[in-house]
């Protein structure tokens, strides 16, 4: 099993050398994506070996369990059609003078390197480890958020560095004051980070020191996941990336953020008693998707428009962890996978309107689906699911978390959630009926569809159908990660 992470960790920093030190060829773009189809491989078949079972191994630095392969599975899928589209999507950025071969080097050597990162925060079982790959996405990713260069790019780039580095800086601070608790509870200093061994000293950690450790890594790895109050980012970073890293960071990034504090929850609640972090999940939770659902109404941005989606989505997502049931944690597992697949093929989709039209404005993209059937059925798809319709699988994965927060006792929260998300359903309603119905504009452009980026919404849409009609193995896959997760 040791092999199988350090492969699903190593072969995308490999791709990340070949494609710095090669530069942008269609041969490291294959790579890359080579890369992201292993980590998806070492996740299946860790999640066959598992058999329920929690796994540390390189002497307390990693852990494979059903929350990890779950991650690896997400981060294998969202990134194999990702980069998969991403071959075109640079050739054509190269070819329109949108970048130069020194920032095609650059992507080619950051993604990949980005799926490592992401990998290893999902695999690591020493929180100080976690802290360290959640704050190399960060570096990585600024670079790809300012891939284009354009005052707007390079603006969305320092707020995303400045918010988030302030946001990882307040999650250090909560993994001191965590390492100072496991210290002076009686754990070996050399192993006090260590999940595992945090969960053996949780119930003797000194209740004051850890609430206020799980409220800084709650705010701190919150911001990466674009909660309430470090949010402001995440719209302008989304907008401004090329469209397979939008897709990569709404699709992947967001929910690896939030699986650490999945990780850290049942630490601190054996602490501190659970309804500590139960209040302020459903705080940051609501209040994400308060301003996610205002804005959605305003906002006139397709990437935006996105985004704030994404906000509305991880908002459910914390509220669901706050219920905290089995029922809760499979259901945000399921909604996780489902988000990442379906927001990936939106996010894909803006890449050939975008080149079109060379605007990303709600108003000059209109009439998709007469002008382009691949756009239109891919948006059309990616919407619908996104939306949380029958026969997709976010109906299921909603439903089941407005079950469990009834059976938890939430209904004011349930009743105040469905509200939120019924305005954000109405705009993403009126927002898509515009850009695929609305009229075609005189003179509209021509919307090519380049062969990579055909293939991956063609394979994101049959995998978004496929996990709406059944979710197959990976129903016991969640519900094995819930159990774990509670029996913490």
């Amino acid at each position: 099993m040791t092999a199988l992470i350090l492969t699903a960790i190593l072969a995308p920093v490999g791709a990340a050398a070949i494609g710095a030190l090669a530069g942008w060829r269609r041969g490291t773009a294959v790579l890359t994506t080579l890369s992201a189809l292993t980590i998806l491989a070492c996740g299946a078949v860790l999640g066959g070996r598992l058999h329920g079972q929690t796994h540390v191994m390189a002497d307390g630095l990693l852990r494979a369990d059903a929350l990890s392969v779950t991650m690896l599975l997400v981060i294998g899928v969202v990134g194999a059609l990702a980069t998969c589209a991403g071959t075109d999507y640079i050739d054509a950025e190269l070819a329109h003078g949108h970048t130069d071969p020194r920032g095609a080097r650059t992507y080619a050597g950051l993604v990949p390197a980005f799926l490592a990162a992401m990998a290893l925060a999902v695999c690591a079982n020493n929180i100080g480890v976690i802290w360290v790959a959640v704050e190399a996405t960060t570096v990585v990713t600024a670079f790809l958020v300012g891939h284009r260069r354009t005052r707007t790019a390079l603006e969305a780039t320092w707020k995303y560095t400045v918010i988030c580095s302030v946001g990882i800086i307040v999650a250090f601070l909560g993994t001191v004051l965590l390492y100072f608790a496991a210290r002076h509870a009686g754990a070996p200093s050399e192993q006090a980070l260590d999940l595992n061994v945090l969960l053996t000293y949780a119930s003797h950690l000194d209740p004051s020191v850890t609430r206020l450790a799980g409220g800084l890594l709650l705010i701190g790895y919150g911001a990466k996941a674009g909660l309430v109050p470090f949010h402001t980012w995440l719209a302008d970073a989304h907008s401004q990336a090329p469209a397979p890293v939008s897709a990569l960071m709404s699709g992947v990034l967001l929910a690896v953020a939030l699986s650490v504090v999945l990780r850290i929850k049942p630490i601190v609640d054996a602490a501190t008693g659970t309804g500590y972090l139960r209040g302020g999940l459903l705080i940051v939770g609501l209040a994400t998707l308060l301003i996610a659902a205002s804005m959605l109404t305003v906002t006139r941005d397709l990437k935006r428009l996105l985004a704030y989606s994404s906000m509305e989505n991880m908002g459910l997502i914390a509220i669901a962890a706050a219920a905290g049931t089995r029922l809760a944690i499979a259901a945000l597992l399921l909604h996780v996978l489902a988000h990442g697949i379906g927001k990936t093929v939106l996010f894909l989709s803006t890449g050939p309107l975008q080149a079109a039209h060379q605007s990303t404005a709600i108003a000059a993209i209109t009439g998709v689906a007469s002008r382009s059937r691949l756009i239109g059925v891919a948006f059309a798809v990616g919407t619908v699911a996104l939306l949380g319709l029958p026969p997709f699988a976010m109906f299921a994965s909603e439903l089941a978390i407005a079950r469990s927060l009834a059976d938890a006792r939430l209904a004011w929260v349930l009743g105040f959630a469905l509200l939120l998300i019924a305005i954000a359903f109405a705009a993403l309603v009126r927002n898509a009926s515009r850009i695929l119905l609305g009229g075609v504009p005189e003179g509209a452009p021509t919307i090519a569809v380049p062969v990579s980026m055909a293939l991956a919404l063609v394979a994101g849409v049959a995998l978004s159908i496929a996990l709406g009609v059944t979710a197959g193995p990976l129903t016991n896959l969640f519900a094995t990660a819930a159990e774990q997760v509670m029996s913490r």
